[in-house]
């Protein structure tokens, strides 16, 4: 991820920015940096990594997963369960988690919440994940292929 040119700065509300302070978006590719300059810069309060159709980066981003014991909701745990070893990071709120890897999603993305108030979205294009390069339980900084993971989700 870090050799693509598909970075932002984003703000503490998660508004992205240009490394230059001003708004990015998360598709047009004339508001994005290489990594380098967006990890160098000083706007906003942290990285983000965009996601945008075509070079096959999903994310699964798994909201309020996380206990106040370090415990996972059990949905959770099991979907990790099923995933070859691939980059997963700690969100900034610290009770969820970005999985990122390789594969295809029609359409930009889905949306499941759960009865317990945790949730699943799968990203694939035309948003911006906000980074903590805080990565879970030594996950590995490689992407792997998360095909058939996602076919048993879509």
């Amino acid at each position: 991820m870090t050799s693509k040119a598909r970075w932002v700065r984003h703000t503490a509300r998660k508004v992205p920015l240009t490394t230059w302070g001003r708004p990015a978006s998360s598709t047009d590719p004339s508001t994005w940096s290489d990594f380098r300059r967006a990890h160098r810069s000083k706007v906003g309060v942290g990285c983000g990594f965009v996601l945008s159709k075509g070079d096959g980066i999903v994310c699964l981003d798994l909201d309020h997963v996380i206990g106040r014991d370090g415990s996972l909701a059990a949905w959770a745990e099991q979907l990790l369960a099923q995933l070859p070893a691939t980059y997963i990071e700690v969100s900034r709120s610290g009770t969820g988690l970005h999985v990122f890897g390789w594969g295809a999603l029609p359409g930009t993305g889905r949306r499941w919440t759960y009865k317990d108030g945790t949730g699943l979205e799968v990203y694939a294009d035309g948003r911006y994940i906000a980074m903590t390069a805080n990565r879970w339980c030594g996950a590995p900084a490689a992407l792997a292929d998360l095909s058939e993971v996602l076919d048993t989700l879509t």
